[in-house]
């Protein structure tokens, strides 16, 4: 490491020590002790361990603050609210070099010398910077736009995904949109860096993003004036005048950026992306997808494995939505459709369910409603499953017309205990005939409460956890346990009509087959229709939906493994503790034993109700 690398704290340890040799040789040698006792040393090295990692978990989580602002924000600190993460290419190479000297700091300390608890934390944080480290060698970073994320869809929500409470937040909201053009500018800079190393995505997941782009264009002006529509009191009406102004000065250089950058990505930068759909098409793609199921999974699984899971899952599922149809009144209605081959039968159902108007709404608000209402519903179900239950609320909304068209069913946006912000399940209202009603229960179940939202929220409001611990990157947990709260319908009632049960089982299908086609895509060769032609065989998903779920495959190798694999883990887990426990097993306590640690890997979860199992084992149960 150069001393240009050196970090702060280490050229202080460095200086520290210089004085301490000043100082020791100062002193007359017979007033030295020449012999220390054994535990005297381990003591010393156990302090001196300890120490480092404090220093160091501490100087991590301050960096993070520094160098993603809206993180930061978001966590209550308003330091740099009026900042945006640095775009750069020299921003981005900070960025990586600080993870890589974090991760030696971290190395270098003797991980035998900690206590038992900080070595939880200093597996976690070493995971952490090292798939990091290892990840920013592939260049994914040169790819910062896709189907259904990028920079154009960010700025047009930046009047939605922040709180309005007095003068200080207009202010720093001005000063954020004032720093949107340099943004956009260090993004086409970061995309050509792509074009010349020949690290750039497939072309078909982006063709529908110039589109996006005009229509965020249209939309720039209200998007961004919202905050303004209704402010608060406090503020006076010169200040809400000056406000005002600030913010329009500054819609036409944004909306200026943003047509260069349409000219770009349609002229310059779309026509050269790669007409290949495989990871392993890429510069040392093969090796990149192995990292990426390594992050996404948590796991050491190799593709194949993987593959063959998805397969096994595939099956056992057809199996038990074979049974729901037999429940159906759409069976019973014609016994011919009883004495169908199982294949024809499963295709003529899912025929019917793609056609029939009573399975679809007639209006976004129809749908956005019947969302809330089954959110309801779930509510007063959660304390008999959980001892603990988060203390943010939530709320539904639709997602954003503009990018609606190539984004999935829903999505789930955290919100911000510290200041005062709503989780938010974002419904998908675009094509209402690619919407049906059977998908609302699991999906609410998955997106709201007891998934996405209960399980972040519970994470964000956790005390004593260190701060990293509580947004660790762990898709197959989060991602995992909103799978596994679909699941949890199941013991709340929900699915004893056999077309809910079924659009329960479709979208257990629907991650199931995630397995088989991400890795036939990634690892295996597989062409984009022979994906879309599995997923069409096996799930009851519309046409729609399973193209964009398939050009998102695509366009995001790996991370769509992580769910399944998951869910599966969290199952295998329960199974478990209801085995060696028997009466002492209690569902809300094995809940909080799951969640009450934030998101893990799969391994470190695994230990933690391996322990948890044997501690409920010798507990004295509460008496009733």
């Amino acid at each position: 490491m150069t001393s240009s690398d050196t970090s702060p704290r280490l050229l202080r340890l460095s200086a520290a020590l210089a004085a301490f040799a000043v100082l020791v040789f100062a002193i007359a040698p017979s007033t030295l002790t020449t012999r220390a006792t054994a535990a005297e040393t381990e003591t010393t090295a156990t302090d001196d361990a300890s120490a480092a990692f404090e220093r160091i978990v501490d100087e991590y989580d301050a960096w993070r603050l520094v160098v993603y602002p809206e993180m930061a924000l978001r966590k209550g600190y308003e330091e740099r609210a009026g900042e945006l993460t640095d775009a750069s290419i020299a921003g981005i190479a900070k960025r990586a070099a600080q993870m890589q000297i974090f991760l030696e700091e971290l190395q270098a300390i003797d991980r035998s010398k900690l206590a038992a608890s900080d070595r939880l934390d200093f597996d976690l944080l070493s995971r952490e910077l090292r798939l990091s480290v290892e990840g920013h060698r592939f260049g994914g970073w040169m790819m910062p736009i896709g189907g259904r994320w990028g920079l154009h869809t960010e700025i047009v929500q930046m009047g939605d995904l922040a709180t309005f409470a007095d003068l200080d937040d207009y202010e720093a909201y001005a000063k954020r949109l004032a720093g949107v053009p340099g943004m956009i500018v260090d993004t086409i800079s970061v995309m050509r860096r792509g074009l010349e190393e020949g690290i750039v995505p497939p072309k078909v997941t982006l063709l529908q993003v110039p589109a996006q782009m005009r229509a965020a264009r249209t939309s720039l002006p209200d998007q961004l004036r919202k905050p303004f529509a209704s402010m608060p009191k406090s503020i006076g009406e010169t200040d809400r005048a000056r406000l005002r102004t600030d913010v329009d000065r500054w819609l036409d250089p944004i909306d200026t950026a943003l047509t260069e950058f349409e000219a770009f990505f349609a002229n310059e930068y779309l026509p050269k992306c790669r007409e290949t759909i495989g990871a392993r098409d890429m510069k040392d793609g093969a090796a990149w997808y192995a990292h990426q199921l390594a992050v996404h999974t948590t796991t050491s699984l190799t593709a194949k494995e993987i593959h063959e899971t998805g397969l096994s899952e595939v099956a056992r599922i057809r199996a038990e939505m074979l049974a729901v149809i037999a429940r159906t009144d759409w069976l019973s209605s014609d016994p011919a459709r009883a004495a169908l081959p199982a294949d024809e039968r499963f295709a003529a159902f899912i025929a019917y369910l793609r056609s029939d108007e009573r399975f679809y709404c007639t209006s976004a608000a129809d749908l956005l409603n019947r969302y809330r209402e089954v959110c309801k519903r779930i509510d007063p179900k959660l304390p008999a499953l959980f001892g603990t239950l988060p203390r943010l609320t939530y709320g539904v909304r639709e997602i954003p017309r503009f990018m609606a068209p190539t984004q999935t069913t829903a999505y789930y946006q955290p919100g911000s205990p510290q200041r005062g912000e709503p989780g938010w399940f974002y419904a998908n209202t675009y094509a209402l005939d690619q919407r049906p009603t059977y998908e609302f229960i699991p999906l609410s179940l998955h997106e709201a409460v007891p998934g996405h939202h209960f399980q972040i929220a519970l994470a964000q409001e956790l005390s004593g956890l260190r701060e990293f611990r509580k947004d660790l990157d762990a898709t197959a947990f989060t991602e995992g346990w909103a799978l596994y709260a679909e699941r949890l319908g199941i013991e709340m009632g929900f699915f004893d009509d056999p077309y809910d049960d079924f659009g329960r089982l479709l979208y257990e299908m629907w991650r199931s087959c995630r397995l088989v086609v991400d890795t036939g895509m990634h690892a295996f060769g597989w062409s984009r229709e022979q994906a879309i032609d599995f997923m069409k065989a096996n799930t009851a998903l519309s046409e729609l939906n399973i193209v964009n779920e398939v050009d998102r495959y695509i366009g995001w190798p790996g991370q769509a493994c992580g769910y399944k694999i998951g869910e599966l883990v969290i199952r295998r887990l329960r199974t478990n503790a209801e085995t060696a426990l028997g009466a002492r097993f209690d569902i809300r306590r094995f809940h909080d034993a799951v969640l009450l640690q934030g998101p893990l890997p799969l391994d470190v979860l695994e230990r933690n109700i391996e322990a948890w199992i044997l501690s409920e084992g010798t507990r004295t149960p509460a008496s009733p």
